[in-house]
């Protein structure tokens, strides 16, 4: 069985490892942090501290029996790239990888700085990776730069949940840009003229652009839509 996923811009979902640190503005409202509690005793989560990051190795070999093709958020529940992940353990989730050349992993940090180091170790990323940073401010938006310097076949930005006006961003070398508001109790609101912002720019760059959510309190309520439409457009290797 698959972990089948309800985020938008994915099909499932796969958490060798969970658990995480804040670590900018970004993190303020965490979702991941609000399931492990919920989930706290169950799941492999621990009863007392279930957001710690926690290795699990019983998950490391689950996409090698997913039937069919599928598009993988990795680590949906914590940071891949958390200082607390061994090097050698990211390469054991790295050879899964190369196993299942007919699956597609995302792998999205705020710890772009830790990525740069492990692809610095690897080379070349195998071509079913796409890596990605979230850029949700522009105190994040040198991420972007570190990005670059990631090796494989694409690079993607998650603006969200997009609590500023992130100005003029450079997207070159940038294959998918998505944009989402906060959602949940305590949601900071996200104006319009941001995510239009980054649309145009992907627009006049011929960036694919997704957009998640408004979000807030009801998010279901709030909807998708954009100036009238959504924008479900995907990186050119999806097709």
């Amino acid at each position: 069985m698959t972990g089948r996923s309800k985020i938008e811009w994915t099909e499932s979902t796969w958490n060798p490892v969970t658990g995480c640190t804040k670590l900018s503005t970004g993190c303020q409202n965490c979702y991941a942090e609000r399931m492990a509690k919920r989930l706290a005793g169950r799941y492999g989560y621990s009863k007392e501290n279930p957001f710690q990051v926690t290795l699990h190795r019983n998950r490391l070999h689950e996409p090698l029996i997913w039937k069919g093709n599928h598009l993988i958020f990795v680590c949906s529940m914590g940071d891949l790239f958390h200082k607390d992940v061994p090097d050698e353990y990211i390469f054991d989730i790295l050879d899964v990888i190369k196993k299942t050349p007919h699956h597609t992993y995302q792998i999205l940090t705020k710890r772009a700085e830790r990525m740069v180091q492990v692809s610095e170790k690897i080379g070349r990323w195998p071509r079913n990776v796409w890596t990605g940073v979230t850029v949700e401010s522009k105190d994040c938006k040198s991420r972007i730069d570190q990005l670059k310097k990631v090796r494989s076949s694409v690079r993607f930005l998650s603006c969200e949940p997009l609590i500023d006006d992130l100005g003029e961003v450079d997207l070159k070398s940038i294959s998918w840009v998505i944009v989402g508001g906060e959602s949940g109790f305590r949601a900071r609101p996200m104006l319009a003229k941001w995510a239009t912002s980054l649309r145009d720019q992907c627009l006049r760059a011929n960036v694919p652009y997704f957009f998640k959510q408004w979000g807030g309190v009801n998010k279901k309520k709030a909807g998708r839509s954009l100036e009238g439409k959504e924008w479900n457009q995907l990186p050119k290797a999806a097709t």
